[in-house]
């Protein structure tokens, strides 16, 4: 089934952050960050085992539970079990190892094989406390996490993870199943298997406006002719379009700073949100089908909802474009 028949709006709400990512988000906060989210009419929630070692999956289940089950659309990930006991020493998270240092201290067991991918999703059934997930994204196989082995970890997933979530799509168990990772290269790899194919796939922080050029050369393409969606994940780069400091989970370079101030430059000119900005232009390809913006506070809820719906003048993009700040081959929001 096609993404753009499932998720039910242009954006959804992203719980990375409820896993007290870069901070320890208090449990009344979370919970009304979630409740503020469906309040304002969001339908689409996507989530991991990963965020704060499950965390995240119990403080979105407190809320969606109390929901009607067929009145929301919810994405999980597989690749992580979370265990009961606790982890000693540091996480290997590859490049991101501090980032959920403020999570739950429970071990996590990396793995794709198809048994582990049946334990992933039955524990994170039991945390979020529904009986079951509408898509379903293999998490993780990429650069980023595994370096020089991630191609490795791919064939794991493509053997164990790839199939079984195949199986409980036809079955009817799961409605679409992809892949969610923060790089291209694994699935463009994916989408030249000559195996049952994803619906669709959430890609993290690779089609912002700081950051897009590289999805457009051939991952976005191929998509495109496969009829493939995308849900676009981190749409503010970290947060550093929206305000903050962090871009690709870590401080901002200069460089990044410098982009960004230019980018301010254009938007102040015109009045314009920088979050409206970020948020329009990763919606604008014909590929994308919902952004999934995270928060820890119920106000970014609104603002969000705010910066879909905002006007911006068709001059703005041309000026993006003519200062070099979106690739020649973006498309751009209509009428610009």
């Amino acid at each position: 089934m096609k993404l753009r028949e499932i998720i039910p709006d242009r954006i959804g709400f992203g719980t990375a952050p409820l896993g007290n990512m870069f901070r320890a988000v208090p449990d009344d906060e979370a919970r009304a960050t979630v409740q503020a989210a469906w309040d304002e009419g969001i339908r689409y929630f996507d989530t991991a085992p990963l965020y704060g070692a499950g965390l995240a999956e119990l403080r979105l289940g407190q809320v969606i539970s109390q929901q009607p089950r067929d009145a929301y659309v919810l994405s999980s990930k597989v690749g992580r079990i979370i265990l009961d006991e606790e982890e000693v020493g540091a996480r290997d998270l590859g490049e991101k190892g501090a980032l959920f240092e403020h999570g739950r201290k429970n071990k996590i067991v990396h793995e794709w094989t198809a048994e582990a991918t049946e334990r992933s999703l039955e524990g994170s059934l039991t945390r979020l406390g529904v009986d079951r997930l509408d898509i379903v994204w293999v998490h993780d196989i990429a650069q980023d996490f595994h370096g020089d082995a991630w191609l490795q970890k791919f064939e794991e997933a493509r053997t164990g993870a790839f199939r079984v979530l195949s199986r409980l799509r036809d079955q009817g168990v799961i409605r679409a199943w992809g892949l969610g990772v923060n790089r291209t290269e694994p699935i463009e790899l994916t989408l030249a298997l000559d195996e049952p194919q994803p619906d669709g796939f959430l890609l993290a922080g690779r089609y912002t406006l700081l950051d897009h050029e590289h999805a457009l050369q051939r991952l976005l393409p191929m998509a495109a002719e496969q009829g493939v969606g995308m849900v676009v994940g981190g749409p503010y780069s970290s947060g550093i379009l929206a305000g903050g400091t962090h871009f690709e989970y870590a401080d901002a370079s200069p460089e990044i700073v410098e982009k960004v101030r230019r980018i301010r430059e254009i938007t102040d000119r015109y009045a314009v949100s920088i979050k409206a900005a970020a948020l329009q232009f990763s919606l604008a390809h014909p590929v994308s089908v919902a952004a999934v913006p995270g928060a820890t506070k119920p106000s970014r809820i609104a603002e969000d909802i705010a910066a879909v719906q905002e006007k911006i003048p068709a001059g703005f993009w041309v000026d993006l474009r003519q200062s070099g700040l979106v690739s020649p081959q973006a498309p751009l929001p209509e009428g610009a």
